[in-house]
């Protein structure tokens, strides 16, 4: 049905807790759900043998040493036999309602994009996923997580082939996740916010695993304000690329899928769609 894929930092101290939290909930989504590790950094072989994943160890970088999107999308879809994929960041948890809200979705669109926002939540530990593990995580989750804005965007599923050509972004930066849910909106692919149907949990870190970062220089100054982020913007093209989830087309929720009204959300993307009528699919 779908496969994941996902390029992780170094299996190190907290990064090793969080990245096989997520890894062991995508594995835990069942039949049909394929999972590729990509990419050399340290850990990663290892990991992928004892969960059982697929590891692709070489993958295209810049002169940073930074995964390029193009480049992950490619061997993605040369590599999975699955009709759709989604791109996802290592840190994030998924459970059960994902594989729901996939399965609605494709039943009513052939072409899409699924996107939607995340929950914020700090997990130290590492999770037991034996017995109703589910149950208790979503819990603590909804008890004492926090939504994070349409802004932060950490997964896409897609159907294999929808792209077209995809710029060389560097990944982990900014601009690439707001020109994708542009780029599907240019092609009339429906866009699908599915954050009330999808419980989407990022493992809060810090940024010390950057790479390339300049002497004396912030990590979270660099991702935003360093080469690599400049380049990234210059490659989506400007702020008129600069998309969001408050620009999906359309809206799963307890109703069922339905066209989003141009005048939801306030603030953040919601400019670009008003400008952007003759995307509407």
């Amino acid at each position: 049905m779908l496969t994941l894929f996902t390029t992780p930092k170094p299996f190190t101290g907290h990064y090793e807790v969080i990245q096989r939290n997520a890894l062991r909930s995508w594995k835990a989504l069942g039949p049909g759900f394929q999972v590729i590790l990509m990419g050399n950094e340290p850990g990663a072989a290892q990991v992928a043998g004892e969960l059982g994943l697929r590891h692709l160890p070489d993958i295209p970088r810049n002169e940073y040493g930074t995964p390029l999107l193009s480049g992950l999308f490619a061997l993605a879809q040369a590599r999975s036999d699955t009709p759709y994929l989604c791109y996802i960041n290592a840190d994030m948890l998924m459970l059960s309602d994902f594989r729901g809200a996939l399965q609605q979705v494709a039943r009513r669109k052939s072409r899409f994009l699924m996107v939607g926002q995340r929950c914020n939540f700090d997990q130290t530990t590492l999770l037991d996923f034996s017995g109703d593990w589910e149950a208790d995580f979503r819990g603590r989750v909804q008890e004492r997580g926090k939504l994070d804005r349409p802004t932060a965007i950490d997964y896409f599923v897609f159907r294999r082939g929808m792209w077209g050509e995809i710029p060389p972004f560097a990944i982990g930066r900014t601009a690439f996740d707001n020109w994708l849910i542009y780029r599907a909106r240019s092609l009339h692919i429906p866009v699908v916010d599915v954050t009330q149907g999808v419980l989407a949990v990022h493992q809060n870190h810090d940024y010390n695993h950057t790479p390339g970062i300049a002497p004396g220089t912030k990590a979270y100054k660099w991702i935003w304000d360093g080469p690599e982020a400049r380049h990234n913007r210059a490659l989506a093209g400007g702020r008129g690329s600069s998309f969001t989830i408050w620009d999906a087309t359309h809206v799963l929720d307890a109703a069922g899928l339905h066209p989003r009204k141009p005048d939801t959300g306030l603030g953040g993307g919601i400019w670009s769609y008003r400008r952007s009528t003759n995307l509407a699919v």
